[in-house]
């Protein structure tokens, strides 16, 4: 177990360097164009933190203590499929979360 000092102070810090590296872009430089390069590179900040979220949950399901299971499998293969067919992610969650749920009823 980690000491109640030591929790606040990792607490405390990361609270404000989460609040310093927002600030940075809404504070320092929110009222100024961004340089083309800039917007080009956060244009794929979704497609960098959405795989991070979900991958451990596809690979690592805690639902299942951390075994690999065939409806979370095929969700996400159908999921991927989907979004690069349509190139919705509406669309493409919604036919993966319909997936899932049949999935796991069908597996029991």
């Amino acid at each position: 177990m980690i000491d109640q000092t030591t929790l606040w102070i990792v607490i405390v810090g990361l609270g404000v360097g989460s609040y310093l590296f927002r600030f940075g872009f809404i504070g320092i430089i929110g009222d100024r164009n961004l340089p083309p390069w800039i917007l080009r590179h956060l244009r794929y900040t979704a497609v960098a933190v959405l795989p991070g979220l979900v991958a451990p949950l596809v690979l690592w399901p805690p639902a299942t203590g951390g075994e690999l299971d065939a409806p979370r499998l095929v969700a996400a293969v159908v999921t991927i499929i989907v979004g690069l067919k349509t190139r919705n992610p509406l669309v493409a969650i919604g036919f993966g979360a319909v997936t899932l749920y049949g999935g796991l009823y069908l597996a029991g």
